[in-house]
């Protein structure tokens, strides 16, 4: 496999699949991801995301500069466990508008379509529904 494009995304895996956190610096991408990590998600990469296609298959990973390593805004850079090399099943957009009763979306990265949903990082529900959604997509 071979990096195919790098992304400003935080991701985290969830029962071993990830989720793309997608955002303007500022959205709440690593808050976001830590509170998920907190309630059992594991890091995969913090702000910037390498994608990785193989056997239709698009693939997540930290550029390994910082690898194992997550900005906690008012503490610094932290070191913490990760995965690698994780496949990505969900996109959530931070800075898109937040539907009340949305229509399904995807997102494209390398050619290959992922689910995508639209929340708001900061409201405390975000976790919870990011953990509903992935219970919906099959493995």
């Amino acid at each position: 496999m071979s990096a195919t494009e790098a992304v400003h995304a935080t991701t985290v895996a969830i029962g071993g699949r990830a989720v793309m956190l997608v955002g303007s610096s500022g959205s709440g991408k690593s808050d976001l991801a830590l509170r998920l990590i907190d309630r059992g998600a594991r890091l995969v990469s913090d702000d910037y995301t390498e994608l990785t296609l193989g056997d239709g298959i698009l693939f997540a990973a930290a550029p390994r500069p910082i690898a194992g390593q997550m900005e906690v805004r008012g503490i610094g850079i932290v070191d913490m466990p990760h995965l690698d090399e994780v496949p990505v099943a969900l996109v959530v957009c931070l800075d898109a508008r937040v539907e009340r009763m949305p229509e399904p979306a995807t997102c494209t990265f390398a050619g290959c379509a992922i689910p995508a949903i639209a929340l708001s990082a900061f409201e405390a529900s975000a976790p919870i529904k990011i953990e509903l959604v992935m219970r919906r997509i099959p493995s």
